[in-house]
């Protein structure tokens, strides 16, 4: 039985925002339906097999729907979706929207362990998974981890009184790609190719009711996972993203350089294809090279990535100049690069905007429920990238997620200038955490708001700064040190491309900071910074002492996890080792 997914929010708020036009009271399926028809042959999926138009999509949407309930996946089920990113993704998306079932979405690069943790915690029936990406095979993987642990879970249940029902085993895994599909899953081919999309019914599920579940990619032992309506993704998310089209009559063509398998990447069928009647340019592995290629070739309106993308992507312009190639360093200019996931530095803002010759969206969200951004009208000077104050993250839209600084013990709302919890709630909110009435209890207050865990303050413009984490500090000896305080000065080093702050263990101090830095690409390995080197500088920028790192790692690049974020937790290892 899968986990009941109640909304914590008031039913009655939920219902303004669809009477008042804030969301669009459809389901997803409903909503692509609706511009596949507006606009037949539209391109909505652009990826390395070519292109595919609204009408083709739908097909083989249908195709697959029909064939899920043929497997018995019923609406309500959760379905697991471990695929990279190109037209099948997609194709699975809609296809369970269409049949009211849940979508799991987790990137490629999570193993099966982790992958199949995920999959029995959601109570997941199923998975969509991938026969081979890069050396993996999902579809195998997840086979043979499911099959194990469901004969260890029956060998246990044998001597104790557990609930089977408890822990439902994987029903199927379906698996997607070239090449014959590993003994025991269904050919995701064969569902297409024996399914007729004509008998296809929707199934119209209710538009407050689950459509998705957020995997969090932060560094927990066991990521949170987070329900979201279809009202929450076309509709708030839908509102963040019609906010940087400044025509909203002309559909959006999306660059995504995240997978859509994470909280960012909800924003590609969902809201991209089913709210805006866009098309989505997917890349099945990010490189800078693929990502210079791609906004060459297909010139979208919007590309979507993280900091430390836009700063590999920055430094292989850099050398395309230095090699003299032809057309170096030069690319069509979008509507705006949209950079979340991590801190945006005034440095890489500025270059970046050079560089695209567009406006630099820094996002600030979560698949916990939080989302404001600078727009596409701040032109921030490097100066101004912090405000004094921390990260700028923008005005906060109500018809997004209306957002308070409070107390982090009574939770009361703090006055404007005083820093505290960033606290969030409205259309976007998720409805709560999967199977985890903890996490609900710790961040969601009893009306509904998201605890973020987030510090910041909301200035006299109503302009919210992040100025650090609740939980994110390394204690030096009993004093805390922020990370994100000394990545934001460290950022402004001339020598300096990307860097990231961890704690790693310390027999005597307890903990110390360490220092990961990718040296600027025209430093010369004898200009690379030192810790003296980033010592001064901190001390100019008026840092105290002890607030500066004791460990320097230096790595040509930034690791980074499944959902492209830097991988802090192998960093802190390698610098643990330094």
């Amino acid at each position: 039985m899968t986990h009941p997914l109640n909304d914590l929010l008031p039913a009655s708020l939920r219902r303004t925002w669809a009477v008042d036009g804030t969301c669009p009271d459809l389901d997803l399926y409903s909503l692509f339906r609706a511009r596949q028809i507006g606009d037949l042959h539209r391109t909505a999926v652009i990826d390395a097999k070519g292109k595919l138009c609204y009408t083709a999509l739908d097909r083989k949407v249908r195709c697959l729907a029909v064939g899920l309930r043929e497997l018995g996946i019923a609406s309500g089920d959760v379905v697991g979706v471990q695929l990279p990113n190109n037209r099948n993704a997609v194709i699975a998306d809609l296809a369970l929207a269409a049949i009211g079932a849940v979508a799991l979405p987790f990137p490629v690069g999570r193993g099966a362990a982790e992958a199949t943790s995920l999959l029995h915690r959601a109570q997941a029936v199923a998975v969509i998974a991938a026969t081979e990406h890069r050396g993996t095979h999902p579809a195998a993987a997840l086979t043979a981890s499911t099959t194990a642990e469901t004969a260890a879970e029956a060998t246990a249940q044998s001597t104790t009184a557990t609930d089977p029902a408890t822990k439902p085993p994987l029903r199927h895994v379906i698996a997607v790609g070239p090449g014959p599909a590993p003994e025991g899953t269904v050919p995701f081919a064969e569902l297409l190719r024996r399914s007729d999309p004509a008998a296809f019914v929707a199934a119209r599920p209710d538009p407050d009711g689950p459509a998705r579940i957020l995997v969090s990619s932060g560094s927990e032992a066991e990521p949170k996972m987070v329900a979201y309506s279809h009202n929450a993704l076309a509709g708030g998310r839908g509102n963040f993203f019609a906010s940087l089209m400044p025509d909203p009559a002309t559909p959006p063509r999306c660059l995504f350089l995240v997978p859509l398998a994470s909280a960012f990447g909800s924003n590609g069928t969902a809201v991209v294809l089913a709210r805006h009647g866009g098309t989505l340019v997917l890349l099945d592995h990010f490189t800078p090279e693929a990502a210079i290629a791609a906004v060459r070739e297909h010139e979208p309106t919007h590309v979507l990535g993280v900091p430390t993308m836009a700063r590999m992507v920055l430094d292989r312009l850099e050398q395309e100049r230095e090699q003299d190639q032809e057309g170096a360093g030069k690319l069509p200019a979008p509507t705006a690069l949209v950079l979340g996931g991590s801190p945006l530095d005034a440095t890489t803002a500025a270059e970046a905007r050079h560089a695209f010759g567009c406006p630099v969206v820094n996002l600030y969200g979560s698949a916990d429920g939080v989302n404001c951004h600078t727009g596409l009208g701040d032109r921030q000077d490097a100066e101004d990238g912090t405000g004094g104050h921390g990260m700028v993250a923008g005005r906060p839209d109500p018809r997004v997620a209306d957002i308070r600084v409070a107390d982090p013990v009574t939770h009361e709302p703090l006055p404007d200038g005083a820093v505290g919890e960033i606290v969030a709630r409205g259309p976007m909110t998720p409805l709560c955490y999967v199977g985890a009435p903890e996490l609900d209890a710790r961040y969601r207050t009893p009306d509904g708001w998201v605890r973020t865990g987030d510090l910041g303050l909301l200035d006299a413009d109503g302009v919210l700064h992040v100025v650090g984490r609740l939980k994110d500090v390394v204690i030096r000896g009993g004093a805390n040190i922020s990370p994100a305080e000394v990545e934001r000065e460290l950022s402004a080093h001339p020598s300096i491309r990307d860097v990231v702050c961890v704690g790693v263990p310390d027999p005597v101090m307890g903990e110390r900071l360490a220092a990961c830095v990718v040296p600027a690409a025209r430093a010369a390995d004898s200009d690379a910074p030192t810790l003296d080197d980033l010592a001064q500088h901190l001390t100019a920028r008026g840092l105290d002492r002890g607030k500066h790192p004791e460990r320097l790692l230096l790595v040509r690049e930034l690791p980074l996890t499944p959902a492209g974020k830097p991988d802090r937790a192998a960093l802190r290892e390698r610098a643990a080792r330094v």
